[in-house]
């Protein structure tokens, strides 16, 4: 019981380095110490939007940031598309662009996009602007600047991207979900977004839930539960209370399981044109080898039938067999993060990766213990059967005594 509180102390500080790892717009401090009425966190792109607006005069302020930029070899955009198409929402758009460099500040410029595959030319946009800068470091790189839209405007359909640079020249952007989703209809006065801002939001908890899900179930549940089986089993005074805590914390993990594998089926269905085959069908596998154990433990047979040893081998080989492949698993769905969303979710990575450590530590811990109680019990059962011999004069020499 102390190796579970262990754990489940492991696990619920892990729970609040999850809630905190994410960054949020509010908690930001922007370099140029500007202060915003109202700020977005974006749905993908680890983008950030903050923005004042006065309706009477048609001023909009805004701080446009996108966080993991690693290389200078990178361009990001925010823009407007001006005829308010959210379907549409490139062909046309007037983008504010910012590309870092190896020496001084970032180059920015504004460019009108004329179609699909721009290669973000610099020329003039349709809206008056002013104060338009670009600031790069820790990796996160801020545009400024200042727009004059029409009067009566309250509301804009805006989008934001990210790509690579080749010499000078700004590439397409990706084709994953992150980029063709980074869109919204924004409304400037009341902070509401709807479109790519509402299915992004969707998406991200539903991702969220997938990975807590599968990591709770699969990745930490089944192994504690191993390891009670394993360990547990060895002390006279656990059985048979062991085996009820083993079934039940796998038993658990499979009822936790197959609602992540459910929500990860939820995920691949709604990605239209995003594929993770590897981490795909490993889930599958999980999921059969899981539904296997499950009918295992309906079908044990006891300890004295003569097939006992063949449902232990089957039991053994698919129990652990399975807790690979979902740890494996777990680090390919981290890995099946959009390189732009992996620096938000590294925490979750990190925490995971503590309480495999710390799980792996104590299994070795036990596991030299729980053999030397198991050869100091066997050499104990040979002394007492030594002793018993010498007495009941199986070894040759008591009975003769006796006859005498």
């Amino acid at each position: 019981m102390m190796m579970l509180r262990f754990v489940l102390t492991i696990f619920l500080f892990s729970s609040l380095i999850f809630t905190t790892s994410a960054q949020t717009c509010t908690q930001q401090t922007l370099t140029t110490n500007k202060v915003f009425t109202t700020c977005h966190d974006l749905p993908y792109l680890t983008s950030y939007l903050h923005w004042s607006y006065d309706q009477a005069t048609g001023k909009l302020d805004i701080a446009f940031r996108h966080t993991g930029i690693t290389s200078i070899d990178k361009w990001v955009s925010w823009a407007i598309n001006p005829n308010n198409d959210l379907t549409s929402a490139m062909p046309g758009a007037q983008a504010l662009v910012a590309i870092p460099q190896s020496n001084g500040a970032p180059k920015t410029y504004t460019s009108s996009i004329s179609d699909y595959g721009t290669t973000l030319a610099e020329g003039n946009i349709s809206y008056p602007i002013t104060g338009l800068t670009s600031t790069y470091q820790n990796n996160e790189l801020t545009i400024y600047a200042t727009l004059t839209l029409p009067s009566g405007t309250t509301s804009l359909v805006h989008l934001w991207q990210d790509g690579t640079v080749s010499g000078s020249t700004p590439q397409s952007h990706a084709m994953g979900n992150s980029n063709t989703q980074a869109k919204q209809t924004l409304d400037l006065v009341s902070g509401a977004s709807q479109g790519g801002g509402s299915s992004g939001n969707s998406v991200r908890r539903r991702r969220n839930t997938h990975g807590v899900l599968n990591a709770v179930s699969w990745g930490l549940l089944l192994p504690l539960g191993a390891m009670i089986a394993r360990y547990l089993k060895v002390f006279q005074f656990a059985d048979p209370a062991w085996f009820y805590l083993h079934v039940t914390c796998q038993t658990s993990a499979y009822i936790v399981g197959v609602a992540g594998w459910g929500t990860g089926l939820k995920l691949g269905s709604d990605s239209v044109g995003v594929k993770y085959d590897t981490h795909r069908t490993l889930g599958i596998i999980i999921f059969c080898f899981g539904t296997l154990q499950v009918f295992a433990l309906l079908l044990r047979p006891n300890k004295d039938h003569k097939i006992r040893i063949y449902w232990n081998i089957y039991h053994y080989l698919i129990g652990y067999s399975t807790i690979i492949i979902s740890i494996i698993n777990i680090f390919k769905g981290f890995d099946a993060l959009e390189v732009s969303v992996q620096d938000r979710y590294n925490g979750w990575k990190h925490a995971y990766i503590g309480i495999i450590a710390s799980l792996s530590g104590i299994a070795l811990i036990l596991e030299a213990y729980t053999w030397i109680i198991v050869l100091r019990r066997k050499r104990s059962e040979r002394n007492t059967a030594h002793g018993v011999n010498g007495t009941n004069g199986v070894n040759g020499y008591g009975s003769k005594t006796q006859q005498v």
